[in-house]
């Protein structure tokens, strides 16, 4: 057995690879001769997630997360579909450039009506009407909105969540930006 050993570790010397990839290649020509070293067939593992389980994670992402938890995380996924690992579903985020825990702000509006206000407002920026002058009025200087109110969001259950709220700490000074006057000129 000793001198089986020696053999394969001279071989996998004088061939330049590992001693188990000699004793694989060996153990293959004991067993079928030339027919050994074909490379035909299945190599590897069976792939053991797909596509579906992509798309399954895509749209658990799509869902709010279980009460109690402010935003997704890879074990919270990995729980919540029962059947994937969750080192494949880390695998996965990142080669979706997804970030689960990434620094985010957030506007919380209590209006139903919010996404299609805001995206009115937008519209209003991005294709004005013709011979449109559209205005925006800002009550601060845009420096004082760097300094937030907030670098948390404190969750009911206790458990916070970091990031920047939407709201700002106003000092008592108020200022009229001037607006850009499209189709105009600016004094």
């Amino acid at each position: 057995m000793a001198a089986e050993g020696a053999a394969t570790r001279a071989i996998g010397r004088a061939l330049g690879c590992t001693t188990g990839t000699a004793s694989k290649w060996r153990v293959r020509y004991a067993k079928d001769r030339l027919a050994g070293f074909s490379e035909v067939g299945a190599r590897g593992a069976e792939a053991k997630y797909d596509g579906e389980t992509d798309r399954r994670i895509l749209a658990l992402l799509d869902t709010p997360p279980p009460k109690g938890y402010a935003n997704w995380s890879g074990p919270l996924i990995a729980k919540a579909l029962g059947d994937v690992h969750v080192q494949y579903v880390w695998r996965f985020l990142r080669a979706q450039k997804i970030d689960l825990s990434g620094r985010k702000s957030w506007c919380v509006s209590n209006d139903p009506e919010f996404a299609a206000k805001a995206a009115e407002i937008v519209w209003l920026y991005m294709a004005p009407p013709e011979n449109a002058i559209v205005l925006a009025i800002d009550e601060k200087p845009s420096i004082q909105a760097l300094e937030r109110a907030q670098g948390y969001l404190k969750l009911p259950n206790g458990r916070a969540i970091t990031g920047q709220s939407h709201d700002y700490k106003r000092n008592g000074t108020t200022t009229l930006n001037r607006a850009g006057i499209a189709g105009g000129s600016n004094p």
